[in-house]
Formats: C-alpha cells, structure tokens, sequence
C-alpha cells in the first residue's frame, strides 16, 4: 500500500502541475488581482472550485466513503485569522502560494525558485518558537468542535444543499454572461473554470486514497528541517517541533495506519505530501516542455528576486503558525466548513490586500 499511496499521489501531483501550467491557475493571483485591479475573474473560479469540492465531498461521505472532519483539522483559534493574514502577504510578494510556486518553479522561474528556498526556510524557523505559539493557540481556541456544522448542531448535508442551490444559480448567470471564461490566444491553454473542474476532482482522489485533501506544507517543513540538522544536528535534535507526530490517522476502509510530522524520519508526511511536490513541479516542466516555452528565466530584478524570498519566508513560517497553507484550506477546509479554515480566509483577503499594497510601493 504505501507504494501504491505514492505513485498515486505523484500521479495527482503530475495532472494538478500540469493543469495549473496550462490555465496559469495561481491562487495568489486570484487574490492580488482583487486588490490591484479589481478583477474578481479568478475569484469566481476559486468559488467554483470550492463549491464543486464540497458537492464532491459530500456526496462521497453520504456513500460512506470518507468521513469528516478530515485528520489534521483541530478546533478554531484567533491565531487562526492571524496566520491567514500573514500567509496572505507572503504569497502576494512571492509571485505565487505554495502551489503556483511549484509550477512556475517547474516551468523554470528564478523567483519561484527563491521564494521555494523561502518557504523551506520560514518552516523551520517556525520551529523556534513553537511551544509558544502552541499554547497561545490553544489559550486562544474558540470552540472544541472543528466545523461549522457541528457547532450549529446541525447534519453537514444542511449547510452544504443550500450552497450548493445558491451557487448553482450564480454560476449559471455568471456561464451564460461568459464571466467564468478567460479571452486566450496562447496554444493549450486551458480555461480556467476547466481547471478548477480538475482540481476539485483530484482533491476527491486524494481524501478517498489518504483520507485527506492535498497539503504540502509539512513536508516543507520536514525539508527545511533536514537542511537545518546539516548545520546544527543537535538543535534541530532539540527543537519539540521535529519530534510530534500530529498525524495519527487510520484509513477507515483501507485499514492502512499514516504516522508522521516535520521531524527527520520517512512517514506518511513523506508518503502522502513530498511525491505531491514532485508531481506539481514535474507536470508543470512537462507541459511547458510540451509547448516549447521551458526556460529557466534569471534575467530578473534584483529586488523582485529578494521579495520574492522574503515572501516565501513569510508563506512557510505563516504556513505553520495558521496551521496549513491556502491549499489546505481553501480545498480541503472550506469545503467542509472547517472552523480553521473559515477563519484563515477570513484573514487571508486582509494580508493579500496589505501584501498588494507593499507589492506596488516597494516592488512593481
């Protein structure tokens, strides 16, 4: 099983780099657009995608084939919001999240390349001072339940229906104005709206297979963290963040067990999350090898190389305080009306919208 866990998921990671490559479907940009241009475009895409993962979700847990919440979500905290608004700055200053920085670093971009480099090194540090921020968090929690709906005390299909009618009739409107749809004239490009389709589809893969929604940011973590062990073995050693395993997750159907954390051991962080990273980087190279377009841009600004690093630091410290990254979230919290996730976004738009700010003073 564990073979099979990895090849499946380097196969989701390969299909999701290639379709971001091929629709530019950037999750950061959808949220800087908003403040630098006012476009809303991508936005409706994202709901899209949201909205068609929830359905997705839920009819699969009506069947009986996964059960929510999913491993790894815990209860609302105010740090929540707090991260979501930090992660948000990060990523606008990066050029990409920790997703669009795979695909773009795939498809051979310098500053996607640096703010990688980032977010490996704001996961580890993020190691410092953990214990902390582990207990702020929990002094800070709002509730013992994980998603809205079991805070409503209500059954998950309620909420769900509803935004699921609701959604139907905008999109509806939105298909028929052609809002959802992207002018392009570039050779294979994929429409956005296309991707999201994908994207929602790939996420069902991953919670059927592994019992949970893509996220990758642990895995950066546990990379950031072997660098570090190169330099100062016995600190990294040290640091309680390396030795938690907060997975512990038997799969309900499968039976298989998934044990893991940031620490410097192979796991089910390893199994699950680094052949992801792979495949997104992979996919991404192969479809701009596929199109001609590969190269390995350096002529960059010096100053847009430094700011993208910088938010990349940002994303990967941001992205362990939150807990988890706008991946995470975004697919796989929203969905379920995660508490966590609910409060993520909610701090999310305010950091896009001051990273946006930063982004045109200092940067553009």
């Amino acid at each position: 099983m564990p073979l099979t866990i990895v090849l499946v998921m380097f196969l989701f990671g390969g299909i999701a780099g290639f379709v971001m490559h091929r629709s530019d479907f950037c999750l950061a940009g959808m949220f800087r657009d908003l403040f630098l241009f006012r476009s809303v475009a991508m936005l409706r895409v994202l709901l899209l995608l949201i909205v068609a993962s929830m359905t997705l979700f839920e009819l699969a847990r009506l069947a009986g084939l996964l059960r929510v919440p999913f491993p790894l979500f815990g209860a609302p905290s105010l740090v929540n919001p707090l991260g979501g608004a930090l992660f948000g700055i990060g990523m606008v200053l990066a050029g990409g999240c920790v997703v669009g920085t795979l695909y773009k670093m795939g498809a051979g971009s310098l500053p996607s390349l640096l703010a990688f480099l980032g977010l490996l090194a704001g996961s580890a540090l993020y190691a410092e001072f953990h214990p902390w921020w582990a207990r702020l968090s929990r002094s800070t929690t709002l509730t013992t339940q994980v998603t809205l709906p079991q805070m409503l005390g209500i059954p998950p299909a309620l909420p769900v229906a509803i935004t699921i009618v609701v959604a139907v009739c905008v999109f509806r409107r939105w298909f028929r104005l052609g809002l959802l749809s992207q002018p392009a004239f570039a050779e294979g490009y994929l429409q956005p709206w296309k991707a999201a389709l994908w994207l929602a589809l790939l996420g069902l893969g991953s919670v059927l297979l592994v019992g949970m929604p893509f996220g990758i940011t642990t895995a950066y973590a546990k990379m950031g963290g072997f660098f570090e062990s190169l330099l100062f073995p016995r600190h990294v050693a040290s640091l309680t963040y390396f030795m938690a395993e907060p997975l512990q997750f038997t799969h309900p159907f499968f039976g298989f067990s998934l044990h893991g954390g940031a620490g410097q051991r192979l796991d089910g962080i390893v199994l699950v999350q680094l052949p992801v990273i792979l495949g997104i980087m992979l996919g991404s190279a192969f479809s701009a090898v596929r199109l001609g377009e590969w190269k390995f841009y350096t002529k960059v600004p010096l100053k847009q190389c430094v700011w993208a690093m910088f938010g990349g630091i940002m994303m990967g410290l941001s992205a362990r305080m939150a807990p988890a990254c706008n991946v995470w979230h975004l697919m796989g919290g929203a969905p379920i009306f995660a508490g966590q996730s609910l409060l993520f976004i909610a701090g999310l738009f305010p950091g896009a919208w001051i990273g946006s700010r930063i982004l045109v003073r200092y940067v553009i």
